[in-house]
């Protein structure tokens, strides 16, 4: 895995994109992590899909295969995309506030309050896959859970602690898979933050807790992400006028990805008999 993520690594650094680690992840059966340095919102889309581009076609040319499926193993940590995310103005990173709550100033908190409460309609973008309802669940560290921290995996926001440095004060917004459309998801995902901002919207207090092992009455007070893209999908439906600020997103770009996804994918898999269902029924 080592020299495969090397060859991977070389080959995107070749095509202009800067590359900050690389390293095995937790799961089993080759789960492999490689970060891009961050860029502006749009070059980070492109340069995802030449990151795919090259894993696939580099693990093919050594008879592999490599897939982004958010959770291709049962019982096995499934593979997210955490985005990263702050606001600039010239040289100066608009999150950074060495007085507050993790150096993460109250303009980056409302950016998060966006994000919380636009969760569930960003997962019909972000997490866009009947798929990424597997991962989405409780328990390998999969980010469900709709609060902020500064170290919990299974916080839907987290403010990641790794430098001092002012410039790498940022958001990670963890729930969105690598399934997703960078170009909408990446954008949504700034047009909740926004919303945010302009409606000063309150996040509430960090929870820097074990999610895990919060008393029952403070574990029902914390809101989850939805449990299948038909929930995220509708959500999406309802809650969408936050994308149409600006003409960024269309009213039509909206109904035709609801359209497509819930007769293509949604009722796709429902109406299909699952493998493990002979499993449990064929005898009866």
């Amino acid at each position: 895995m080592q020299a495969l993520r090397t060859e991977m690594v070389l080959t995107m650094e070749s095509l202009g994109i800067q590359i900050e680690a690389h390293h095995h992840e937790v799961a089993t059966g080759g789960q492999n992590e490689i970060d891009m340095r961050f860029t502006t919102l749009t070059r980070m889309a492109d340069n995802l899909m030449i990151y795919k581009y090259v894993v696939k076609n580099t693990a093919r040319q050594h008879d592999m295969t490599a897939t982004f499926m958010p959770k291709p193993l049962f019982e096995d940590n499934a593979s997210g995309m955490h985005v990263h995310q702050s606001l600039w103005k010239g040289e100066t990173n608009l999150f950074y506030d060495k007085a507050d709550y993790a150096e993460l100033s109250e303009l980056g908190r409302y950016y998060i309050g966006g994000l919380l409460t636009h969760a569930w309609a960003l997962c019909g973008l972000c997490a866009p896959t009947t798929n990424s309802y597997r991962r989405l669940v409780p328990g390998y560290e999969a980010p469900i859970n709709l609060v902020y921290s500064q170290r919990n995996r299974s916080a839907c926001c987290r403010i990641p602690m790794y430098s001092p440095n002012p410039r790498a004060k940022r958001v990670e917004f963890r729930s969105p898979d690598p399934s997703c459309n960078p170009y909408l998801a990446f954008a949504a995902m700034l047009m909740a933050g926004l919303d945010g901002i302009m409606n000063r919207i309150d996040p509430g207090s960090p929870i820097d807790k074990n999610l895990y092992d919060l008393p029952p009455a403070e574990a029902k007070e914390v809101k989850s992400t939805p449990g299948s893209l038909d929930q995220a999908l509708d959500a999406l439906e309802r809650d969408h006028a936050f994308l149409l600020r600006g003409d960024v997103f269309t009213r039509d770009v909206i109904e035709i990805w609801l359209d497509y996804k819930r007769k293509r994918e949604v009722d796709a898999v429902r109406l299909r008999p699952h493998p493990h269902e002979f499993h449990l029924y064929y005898d009866i």
